[in-house]
């Protein structure tokens, strides 16, 4: 119940428990006929829980914290034994393998693990329970993450702009720069999973006057959609062109998000918090330095990072 009411769907909170969905929906329904009513409403957006399930929740999460304590205290005496552990967590994003690179090789002792999630605020709750060690997460303008208390924050990039990829036949990647406008007639496709993505696109859809044409999906099967030219999709500066797609910034860069690096206030086990966010740091710099589009976006826009870096 509180991974569903977390990630806002089923299918979001079945992959954070590595379950599957028909089993999850299948313990749903079993609590929910034990309790005698239903819990979430579903909805073609997710699952929102019900008054019930509001009621429920407030019950059920302290119970869960106490348990994840015993777990973790559990843990951390079997860690003076196996050797030191560090939990790390991630959107997708093309430093992680750098990251984690640089990592094993400053803390070769140390069990580093990584746990992947299209749910910033799934990977923050888990910081904050001790599931993890830190994450890095973004946070679309105009959309702020819900942050648990204890947290820190380690901000990578304020504002980093969001690109568009399209085919490479598509008549706007003859442009240098790509309108918004000029993509009314375009489908584009969307990923309602994505924390504050939806809102986001909103948003500037409206600030350039066009209502398009929207495919909810996975951004990570969008790929022969976009080289065929069905869909048109906003993804990350860092992001590498495959055969067929071309990478495009959005004049104005109206579509952006905040990078950040979150850890309990108390530090990691194994390894410091300025540690962990010097070598995020470098991974980043390493994959936006090596990506043509967003190098030549940097050396117009001196920035986000000082040039020659």
């Amino acid at each position: 119940m509180c991974a569903i009411a977390d990630t806002g769907s089923v299918r979001k909170a079945a992959r954070q428990l590595g379950m599957t969905q028909p089993s999850l929906t299948t313990q749903l329904r079993r609590i929910e006929k034990a309790l005698g009513g239903q819990l979430f409403f579903r909805e073609p957006s997710g699952s929102r829980p019900t008054p019930l399930g509001h009621s429920v929740l407030c019950r059920a999460r302290p119970i869960v914290a106490e348990m994840r304590a015993l777990l973790d205290e559990v843990a951390s005496a079997s860690q003076h034994e196996q050797g030191a552990r560090l939990h790390i967590g991630s959107t997708n994003s093309p430093a992680v393998a750098g990251w984690l690179r640089r990592l094993r090789v400053r803390l070769p002792e140390t069990d580093t693990t990584i746990r992947t999630d299209v749910s910033a605020n799934a990977l923050l709750h888990m910081v904050a329970t001790g599931q993890l060690d830190a994450a890095f997460v973004h946070e679309v303008e105009g959309a702020p993450l819900r942050v648990p208390d204890g947290l820190t924050e380690h901000e990578l990039i304020a504002r980093e702009p969001q690109f568009l990829a399209l085919a490479d036949t598509h008549p706007a990647a003859a442009q240098e720069v790509v309108r918004v406008a000029d993509l009314a007639d375009a489908q584009w496709m969307v990923d309602p999973t994505v924390d504050g993505e939806w809102a986001g696109l909103r948003r500037i859809w409206a600030a350039a006057g066009i209502n398009p044409r929207v495919v909810h999906g996975d951004y990570l099967t969008t790929v022969d959609l976009v080289t065929a030219g069905e869909v048109v999709t906003p993804c990350q500066p860092t992001a590498r062109p495959r055969h067929g797609m071309a990478i495009r910034p959005l004049y104005g860069d109206p579509l952006a998000v905040r990078l950040f690096m979150a850890c309990r206030q108390e530090g990691t086990p194994a390894a410091s918090a300025d540690d962990l966010f010097a070598d995020l740091t470098a991974s980043y710099m390493e994959i936006a330095w090596a990506s043509d589009a967003y190098r030549a976006w940097l050396v117009r826009h001196d920035g986000p990072m000082p040039v020659g870096t």
